[in-house]
């Protein structure tokens, strides 16, 4: 006969919610809760019991807790620079889809699915800054240079960069001359480079074009020089002429190219020296060389002196070393009362002849030769003929003489030809 605890009602009856159960006694009896009883907890899909199995213990409580409780997984983390949306939180089956800031690509699995085991089915993507940042850059007019320069100063504001990941981005890097620099004439291609924080570059491109206003050309006058300074033709450049010894400037001798693209003053030529001859005195005829001619006087007691006759041939064939220094020769031959002078073929009076030589101290009677130098200073007196380049040796010494033959060489012009 059995106990009758074995048959009293003891542990509080099982109700598994979201579950079933099946008890049984130690003697195999069905009875559900009695003393002893042993129960098996099934949960459905998604739920699970702290114990599969619980028995009713002499404190009258169940072993330990046997409902059945949602099964869940970790708590995702949320990705940086991005985030995520469930169906159904960290429960089994909750469907959980991740996305990215503006400005950010995922990496990795879009979904993530809460399983039976309590974990995930994909990790947790990473949000990556795959978009390049945007830049602008400046767009500039034409720059006329400033009057007698050939620059412009050029300036501009420094864009900023724009990126959907880090907004506004100032550290851009500029390939070219900067800002407020002054530019030469002609086009100038320059770039804005801009590096996000993930390493992506925007760039763009711009251009500077200075132009400068000029003048139609102008040309150094035959038997003259033209020195400009600036670049010759732009504005505010100004031109200055001067002409070869010997002749005589007409028209402007300074111009300068204008607002308006005109050259300031008139047509500048250099016109053969008229020499006048009918002057009355020596040092009216010396005067009209002043700054203008070097003289070399030839005097001779006749005219088949031997050192005159040998002088007047070497010269000969010097006439262009002569010119290019710009040397006269006067020629002053016989005695008084039968003496002539003459400059190329222009005769000079035998009055004025006489008073060349007086005026300069020449002997009548014997071969003498006087080198005058611009300023109408006695340079150097030869008794005897020398060579041609022995002269032009004694010549090119002289301080003016030297500016000539820089200006002379500038223009080409020499005795080669």
């Amino acid at each position: 006969m059995f106990h009758p605890v074995y048959r009293t009602p003891w542990c509080t009856p099982i109700k598994v919610k979201h579950g079933d159960v099946s008890c049984r006694t130690s003697r195999g009896e069905h009875y559900r809760n009695v003393m002893g009883t042993r129960c098996k907890i099934r949960c459905k899909q998604g739920y699970e019991s702290q114990s599969s199995e619980v028995v009713c213990m002499a404190s009258k409580h169940w072993s330990s807790n046997y409902a059945c409780r949602e099964i869940r997984c970790p708590k995702l983390n949320m990705p940086v620079n991005g985030g995520y949306k469930c169906s159904d939180g960290s429960y089994f089956n909750s469907r959980c889809e991740f996305f990215c800031s503006a400005g950010f690509s995922l990496k990795g699995q879009t979904i993530a699915t809460c399983q039976h085991s309590k974990s995930w089915s994909a990790g947790v993507p990473i949000c990556v800054d795959m978009d390049p940042p945007k830049i602008k850059c400046p767009n500039l007019k034409d720059k006329w240079a400033e009057p007698g320069k050939l620059t412009a100063r050029v300036t501009w504001d420094t864009p900023e960069g724009v990126d959907t990941a880090d907004g506004i981005l100032t550290d851009v890097t500029l390939k070219g001359k900067p800002s407020k620099s002054d530019f030469p004439e002609g086009l100038h291609k320059m770039s804005y480079t801009v590096l996000d924080r993930a390493g992506n570059k925007g760039s763009c491109r711009f251009t500077v074009r200075v132009r400068v206003r000029r003048c139609s050309p102008l040309f150094a006058p035959d038997n003259g020089y033209m020195k400009c300074d600036s670049d010759g033709d732009n504005y505010g450049a100004t031109c200055e002429f001067t002409c070869t010894g010997g002749y005589e400037l007409q028209g402007s001798a300074a111009r300068v190219c204008q607002s308006g693209l005109t050259w300031s003053g008139s047509d500048t030529t250099c016109a053969a020296m008229n020499i006048n001859v009918g002057v009355r005195t020596a040092a009216a005829l010396l005067d009209q060389f002043y700054e203008k001619r070097r003289l070399l006087i030839i005097s001779a007691p006749t005219a088949a002196n031997h050192n005159y006759r040998f002088q007047m041939t070497n010269l000969q064939h010097a006439q262009c070393g002569l010119d290019l220094r710009h040397v006269t020769v006067i020629e002053l031959v016989g005695t008084y009362p039968a003496q002539i002078g003459r400059i190329r073929h222009r005769l000079l009076p035998p009055a004025l002849a006489l008073q060349i030589r007086i005026l300069l101290r020449i002997p009548q009677r014997s071969f003498q030769m006087v080198l005058v130098d611009k300023q109408g200073m006695d340079k150097q007196r030869y008794p005897f003929p020398i060579t041609s380049a022995e002269l032009f040796t004694t010549i090119d010494t002289f301080p003016l003489r030297k500016d000539e033959m820089v200006l002379q060489q500038e223009a080409g012009q020499n005795c080669q030809s």
